[in-house]
């Protein structure tokens, strides 16, 4: 793909969910409109396949801010880790009370606190960082539409984007 322009590759790869889901919905319009009986009824499924993960694609794409920034981000067994070039850590998915954006810190980093360890900041642009998207969208009561609406507004101080929902003893 070195034929492509550098900016050009990255908003393919930004936005790839996207694009497929339209190339799905518009592959299935055609099979829709064009053929008769079990392919018309497979064309209706592909548009309604293509829908979801172009609005998933969309969301996702909201969500990337790039991938040059410091450090590595990875997610095994319901952990998020962090590998930076000056400091890094993990927190347990499970046990996280509280995500913030810190749009202060440079770059703009994510906060993760977790109760008995300090918080984990991970740059919003560090390697692997878009996995933390399904991480945040697995947690309870957060609202996708809101944390990304945050992030696109860049604000000037730190933003609670989710906090643990309270815990009831048995």
């Amino acid at each position: 793909m070195e034929f492509i322009r550098p900016e050009i590759r990255e908003a393919i790869v930004r936005w790839r969910e996207t694009l497929i889901g339209v190339a799905l919905a518009l592959f299935g319009t055609y099979w829709t409109v064009t053929q008769q009986g079990i392919l018309a009824v497979l064309g209706t499924i592909f548009v309604m396949l293509g829908v979801v993960l172009a609005f998933a694609g969309i969301q996702r794409a909201r969500f990337r801010r790039g991938t040059d920034g410091p450090g590595v981000v990875q997610v095994t067994e319901r952990m998020v880790s962090y590998f930076g070039p000056l400091d890094g850590g993990s927190v347990s998915i499970d046990a996280l009370v509280e995500v913030e954006l810190d749009p202060t810190s440079k770059p703009v980093c994510w906060v993760l606190t977790q109760p008995g360890t300090p918080p984990l900041n991970i740059p919003v642009t560090a390697q692997n960082a878009d996995i933390l998207f399904d991480v945040f969208a697995s947690l309870d009561g957060i609202r996708t539409e809101n944390m990304l609406n945050i992030l696109s507004r860049h604000p000037s101080q730190r933003v609670v984007i989710w906090n643990s929902p309270p815990r009831r003893l048995h």
